[in-house]
């Protein structure tokens, strides 16, 4: 399952996307999201949260550069 992540800059939220679920959050809440998918990912070893983990480091290094 490919995950997706877009960030709507008018509304202060990004939006996760993952096979049929899906949620949305308030930006400041991204490293929380971000921490939680990475301790997902090493109680659960194997690839189901790597895709998770890779579209949320990719957001916010995006965000990172865009406010530099």
């Amino acid at each position: 399952m490919q995950t997706t992540a877009t960030y709507d800059s008018a509304a202060g939220t990004f939006t996760i996307v993952k096979d049929r679920w899906q949620g949305t959050f308030p930006i400041s809440d991204l490293p929380s999201w971000l921490d939680f998918y990475r301790q997902q990912r090493e109680r659960y070893p194997g690839q189901f949260y790597d895709s998770d983990v890779q579209v949320l480091e990719a957001l916010a290094a995006e965000l990172r550069r865009s406010t530099v």
